[in-house]
């Protein structure tokens, strides 16, 4: 008798039992009874395929272009600003955007400066209302340095000094335009000097006020025995007699004005007290003694120079030549005046641009 779970069959050489599953489903692996479902090759692949990580992008940027240096646009910069007063200087740099092209122009090819030997210096010179100093620059074609020494002159001073420019810090330093910056270059191949100043102006602070005057009343100063300067033929003096409760200022011109009569006039005019009318004479005399005394030491300091001077020296000086550059006029930059006048000791320039 066979068992709800077997059957009887007879296989030919008798009979046997087998069980049989009676919901005919096959049965469980294992002894837990439960199912495991066997996964496709498909679904392998697709299991064992990472997908991409996502990658965080950044919003794009335009892209920012910076202009070249020009070759020569620092070099009005570079120029010391001779006789400036400290305290305009960086409004002379930065308070304007000025244009020197003319300037960097002038030294390439074709240009009137192109070649040469150059030494550079700058004035600041001030606007017709007076409000803004206009920085110039200008370049002294010479094949030598114009000089190693600096004038200073003032109402305030009574004479005239010309001092060595070391003892005021300055100096004809070589400049290196930009394309040849971190390279090695020989001093003899420069060709463009720069009056530079090695005062520190935070040091400023430390100085006489004296010492601070000087650099303020300081020009560049030339000497061209060729050239006769007008100073050696002048017939004027700066007065300043002492007086109290301040000096009394004037000028006094021994060709044109009687002594008497300009004494006279400033009494008249309440500008001298009568009391010191004879010792204001004797002031005034002595004054001019000295001056026609210099006039005539420096015109014979001139006569001897050349002739003690060689052919090549006498040719370098007779070729030298002046250039005053201003930056180019624009709507940006205040309005302004040019002129050929340099200073007192460098006179005219040859050419304005």
């Amino acid at each position: 008798m066979a068992l709800p779970n077997q059957k009887i069959v007879d296989n030919g050489g008798g009979t046997g039992t087998v069980l049989v599953n009676s919901d005919k489903k096959k049965p469980a692996r294992g002894g837990g009874g439960g199912k495991r479902k066997r996964n496709t090759k498909k679904e392998a692949e697709k299991k064992d395929v990472k997908k991409p990580r996502a990658i965080r992008t950044r919003p794009q940027q335009e892209t920012e272009y910076f202009e070249d240096k020009r070759n020569l646009e620092d070099l009005w910069k570079a120029a010391f600003p001779v006789g400036t007063e400290w305290h305009k200087l960086d409004a002379v740099y930065n308070e304007f955007n000025w244009d020197f092209k003319t300037l960097e122009e002038a030294f390439e090819e074709g240009g009137i400066l192109y070649g040469k030997k150059v030494f550079v210096f700058g004035i600041a010179e001030p606007t017709i209302e007076g409000l803004v100093h206009v920085p110039t620059v200008v370049a002294v074609e010479s094949p030598f340095p114009p000089s190693d020494k600096i004038g200073v002159k003032s109402v305030q001073r009574v004479e005239e000094e010309i001092v060595p420019m070391k003892q005021m810090k300055m100096d004809w330093v070589p400049y290196i335009p930009f394309e040849n910056r971190g390279k090695q270059v020989d001093r003899m191949n420069f060709q463009i000097f720069t009056l530079g100043c090695t005062q520190r102006r935070s040091a400023l602070r430390h100085l006489k006020e004296d010492r601070i005057k000087m650099f303020e009343y300081s020009l560049p100063y030339f000497y061209n025995p060729f050239v006769e300067h007008e100073l050696d033929h002048s017939t004027e003096v700066d007065i300043v007699f002492p007086s109290e409760p301040a000096p009394h200022f004037c000028v006094f011109d021994w060709k044109y004005d009687k002594l008497q009569e300009f004494v006279d006039d400033l009494i008249e005019g309440e500008l001298l007290a009568a009391e010191k009318k004879d010792e204001f004479k004797e002031f005034v005399k002595e004054q001019v003694r000295a001056a026609k005394k210099a006039n005539r030491e420096a015109r014979e300091a001139r006569e001897k120079a050349i002739e003690e001077m060689s052919e090549e020296t006498k040719e370098a000086f007779q070729s030298i030549k002046f250039y005053k550059f201003y930056p180019r006029p624009s709507p940006h930059v205040p309005r302004f005046e040019t002129s050929s006048i340099i200073n007192r000791y460098y006179g005219r320039a040859h050419q304005v641009l």
